[in-house]
């Protein structure tokens, strides 16, 4: 009854069949583990405590920036060098700038450090200067922004002086020297963030106007790692578990079924129910004319 299992039409099925289970279930798997892993760290995210709280350590130590580093306090020490202004940012709801200020570090290389938050446009608000001389910045570190990075607004055809992402690969072609694969920005005077003149002979110290320019500028509070919590991606590697175990179902409902049909017609055509003549071929055109006449 069974033995059409044995035609090179079902030998094809079964293979099918033999390769897309072990294939669907282990595409629901790793999708699942990637859930899991997303849940993990959302889980470390908040056992973590709050930036504020943390010590400070040097930049070096904490690069690259990963889910673990992003957000902890970072120390480096140099010479505000470039600045630019970064459009169109939102802080409480109101449009505004970044004030984003390069630190060129003792070693050469530079580090991004958004100084804080100004509303209005770029150009129509006057900007407090940086500290002059030689400063050791403490900040929140962050990992490099993308086009798809929450807050990023304007991205090309900026005038000179500003700059749609922060992020090395679009620093690096502004400045004529090496821009760290992540950026600092400075919390709130009392939270860990600060901007000290080191008192090396030589070095400026800031003056007590523009302290009190610097002042305008909001800190701008450091955003979650992408990829950390339970976002919308996370639930996504959900669902795709999900459709892969569905799949695998699907295929096996599809085998049976196909495999039910067939041993029907079989058995029909055993019994006689179905002339068996019906099941070949059509007739050839010449016969069907005889047939006729």
């Amino acid at each position: 009854m069974y033995r059409f299992l044995l035609t090179p039409r079902w030998w094809g099925i079964n293979l099918f069949v033999v390769l897309a289970i072990p294939f669907c279930v282990f595409m629901g798997t790793w999708q699942l583990g990637r859930f899991e892993d997303r849940v993990h760290t959302h889980e470390a995210a908040e056992k973590q405590p709050a930036p504020g709280t943390r010590s400070a350590e040097p930049l070096d130590e904490l690069l690259p920036v990963d889910t673990e580093t992003s957000g902890r306090p970072a120390v480096a020490t140099g010479r505000y060098a470039d600045r630019f202004l970064v459009p169109g940012r939102e802080l409480d709801d109101r449009q505004g700038f970044y004030v984003l200020d390069m630190l060129r570090t003792d070693g050469g290389k530079a580090l991004p450090v958004v100084r804080g938050w100004l509303p209005g446009k770029p150009g129509q608000t006057r900007v407090p200067p940086a500290p002059a001389g030689r400063v050791t910045v403490t900040g929140d570190l962050q990992a490099s922004e993308s086009a798809g990075s929450a807050g990023v607004g304007a991205t090309g055809g900026l005038p000179d002086g500003q700059v749609g992402i922060i992020s090395a690969a679009s620093l690096v072609n502004l400045v004529p020297y090496d821009v760290y694969d992540a950026w600092v920005t400075l919390p709130k005077s009392g939270a860990g963030g600060s901007e000290k003149a080191v008192g090396a002979p030589g070095d400026a110290t800031t003056s007590g106007a523009a302290r009190s320019e610097a002042t305008a500028l909001r800190p701008v509070p450091a955003a979650a790692p992408e990829g950390g919590g339970l976002d919308l991606k996370a639930f996504q590697n959900l669902g795709y578990t999900g459709e892969w175990f569905v799949f695998a179902g699907f295929v096996v409902f599809m085998w049976f079924r196909l495999l039910r049909r067939e041993a029907e017609a079989a058995r029909d055509v055993r019994l006689g129910l179905v002339p068996e003549a019906e099941t070949s071929a059509p007739p050839a055109p010449e016969a069907e004319a005889r047939s006729k006449a």
